[in-house]
């Protein structure tokens, strides 16, 4: 299992748009050129950060912003915006496992609890951490 890349290039677009937000219109071409991604796949994941109400886009060359303290933004709620999770459930359970064979009858009630329990530590960990950790990190380098 592996997390798309949606979610770190969706980090490093939050990064930009702070620290370059007074010195630059922040904008998908602007932001393409330091994540070296294609404009428009930004664009599709300011789309979905805007939808989560995480950043506001103005129309045309306006650029983008972040409308909240950085510190009410947190890995999960970045993660929640830009990941594609079925049902809220990180595990995907492999379909029509065999009724006929003993593991694949029991397989269910031997996992579920336990992904249930994975699942949820990921997310009290992704919400530990905030996009103000980041950018306090990131000025430190630059």
């Amino acid at each position: 299992m592996q997390i798309s890349s949606r979610f770190t290039l969706a980090v490093h677009i939050f990064a930009c748009i702070d620290v370059f937000k007074d010195d630059y219109k922040v904008t998908s071409d602007f932001l393409a050129g330091s994540t070296n991604v294609n404009p428009v796949v930004v664009r599709k994941i300011l789309g979905q950060l805007k939808a989560a109400g995480l950043v506001e886009v103005a129309r045309g060359s306006g650029g983008a912003s972040i409308p909240k303290s950085l510190n009410e933004i947190s890995f999960l709620d970045i993660y929640n915006a830009v990941e594609c999770i079925e049902n809220g459930e990180l595990f995907r359970f492999h379909e029509n496992p065999s009724a006929d064979c003993p593991v694949g009858r029991n397989i269910h009630m031997v996992l579920d609890e336990k992904l249930i329990r994975v699942q949820r530590a990921m997310e009290t960990e992704l919400s530990s951490i905030t996009l103000e950790d980041i950018i306090q990190d990131t000025r430190k380098l630059i």
